[in-house]
This record gives structure tokens, sequence and C-alpha cells, in this order.
């Protein structure tokens, strides 16, 4: 495997107002083509920076309680005109862009709406989608793969690229540690994080589960995570506050690179070292929780739980409570 072993990523975190309409999308995509531009041309006389990534929702936030409003505001096909004005840019400067995520609508499921990310290479194509597999329900009405009965793509994607294997998964996936740990096994050497991540549970004491979880899922899959946080102010993303805090550890939990927190646009960048971390992976015998790992005495955890979709129905908050009561149910039951 050859490529580009050390090289910089950024992380782009944002603070805007959310649109209400597709129109008003393209001045949130003008602040990111800006931003993209700050990360490398500003840092070049100091770094290589090959990986931009942004938040959550930097595109577009799910403002509209009710499928049908997204449907009709705000989604757009993952081939997109926003899309294609950052993969001109990436292929410009010649870097990978983990593109924050928006609202997407498929033709093969024109009823609902999926919380998407892409990655793009360097050459301006899309090497990979990311559609969230844990809404953080009961208030997000996005559609999860999981909903779909027979999906027919890989929920949980990695790419091989020159700048490592790559990974990502959308903020609430990270609090379940199967995500991550799936996307390890498949080899991804570098996790990103895209996220809006509001308080309490953000970057402050006494809970600060941003920081907590990004060096866990680094610790238990020996990878470097490059996690980007929305600093939306609560002015502009209602009715929470966004605290930032975007960050970067290594495969040991390191902080290598984290933004002050607090609300606020801001770039940080980190160092990924992609040779050192595969000679880790490579000389570890202890503390190695991949090679270690007994799925066998797991098993309780894989039976199914929260109910799957039997149709491609849209979801509402209440269908969503009815089938959180019925998973807690379940749990109940198994004891």
């Amino acid at each position: 495997m050859s490529g580009i072993s050390r090289y910089y990523a950024a992380l782009c975190q944002l603070d805007q107002k959310n649109p209400l309409t597709r129109e008003a999308i393209k001045k949130n995509t003008d602040t990111m083509i800006r931003l993209m531009e700050q990360a490398v041309l500003g840092y070049k006389p100091f770094h290589d920076v090959r990986l931009i990534v942004f938040p959550e929702f930097g595109h577009s936030a799910p403002v509209y309680p009710d499928v049908s409003d997204l449907l009709e505001h705000l989604a757009l096909p993952s081939d997109n005109e926003e899309i294609q004005r950052i993969a001109a840019k990436a292929k410009e400067l010649g870097v990978f862009v983990q593109t924050g995520s928006f609202l997407e609508v498929d033709s093969k499921w024109p009823s609902l709406v999926f919380n998407t990310t892409l990655l793009i290479d360097p050459d301006g194509q899309t090497i990979l989608r990311y559609r969230k597999v844990n809404p953080w329900i009961p208030w997000e009405v996005h559609a999860s793969p999981h909903d779909i009965p027979n999906y027919p793509d890989d929920p949980l994607p990695v790419v091989e690229t020159e700048i490592g294997i790559l990974g990502v998964a959308t903020c609430y996936d990270w609090l379940f540690p199967e995500v991550c740990r799936t996307l390890a096994f498949k080899g991804a050497e570098v996790l990103i994080r895209i996220s809006a991540y509001m308080d309490p549970w953000g970057t402050s004491e006494p809970m600060n589960w941003w920081d907590l979880i990004n060096r866990s899922r680094a610790i238990e899959n020996t990878a470097y995570v490059v996690a980007c946080n929305q600093g939306a102010s609560g002015d502009h993303y209602p009715p929470f506050s966004w605290p930032g805090g975007s960050m970067a550890c290594d495969f040991d939990g390191r902080v290598l690179s984290k933004a002050s927190p607090g609300p606020g646009e801001k770039i940080v960048v980190a160092p990924i070292d992609i040779q050192t971390l595969r000679d880790e992976r490579k000389r570890r015998m202890g503390h190695d929780m991949r090679a270690h790992h007994r799925a066998e005495l797991y098993r309780v955890l894989y039976a199914p739980q929260f109910p799957k979709g039997e149709n491609v129905s849209p979801r509402t908050v209440s269908q969503l409570e009815t089938l959180i009561a019925q998973s807690k149910k379940t749990l109940e039951e198994r004891k």
C-alpha cells in the first residue's frame, strides 16, 4: 500500500445561519469554499493540508420537523450544484474533502430524507457516500439505511486512498462503539467524525462527551480520529448552542490539535502519520483491541433490538417514540 504517509488534516468549523430554502444553501457553500482556500493556502508555508473536514449540517439542517417540508424546501440529490462547487475547489486545491452533511433525497425512495456526507478526492470525484445510520431519535426524522428493507449499499463503507484508508460516521453514530469498530475492522486508519454536538454534552465539564468519545474511539480502534463539530451560535441554530471544539487525536488518544471551546468559525490543523499508525498496528502485541476482540462473547449485542423498518414511509417523532418504547420493552424481556 503506497501513498502519502504524512500530511495534515484541517477541521473547518462553521458558524452560520441555517438555510430555509435551497437557494439559501449557496451562501453556506460560499463560506465552505472560502475556508478551503484559507486552510490550504494559509497553512502552505508550514503544512501540507491534504484532508479538509466540515461539520454535520454544514450545508443545511433539519429546520423543519416534517419530512414533507424538508423535501419541499431543502433536500437535494447527491449530485447537486453545491457539491459540484466544492468538488471543483477540491480539484483546484488538490485535496480530499469530507463535505458537511446535507439533506439528501434519492429517487429510489422519494418520500425519505437522508442525512448525507460525501468524501471527494483531489480529482473532484465522489469516492464515498455515507448516510447517517443512527439519527438522533426521536427528534431527527431522517431515514437510516437500517429502515430500508434490502438496502442495496454498504451502510458503513470505507475507502482506500493515497492518504490512508478512510471511514466516516456522523455525530450520534459515534455513541455506538459498533459503528467505528466496524469501520476499523474493514481497515479504516482515519476515522472522520462530522458532528453537530450541542451543549451540555459538548466540550464543557462535567459532561464533555465530545473529548471522551473521540479519544475512546481512537484508543479502541488503534486509529486516528479527525472530528469536526458545529460552532454555530445559539441564534444561528436554535434551540441549542453549539460548542465547537473540533479536534484530532492519534491512535493512543493523544489530542493532536483542538479548537478552543465555544462557538465561532475556526480552522484547526493536525498532523496525520499513516506510516507510524501502520507500524504500530503491525508491532503491537498489547493494547490491540481489534486483534484481541472475542466476538463470540458478545452475541447478545447483535440480536435484533431497535425495530427495523418494514416499509419505506417517512418516520415521525410520535412513531419514533413508539419504536423506542418497543425497544425498551425488548431490553426488559431479555433480562
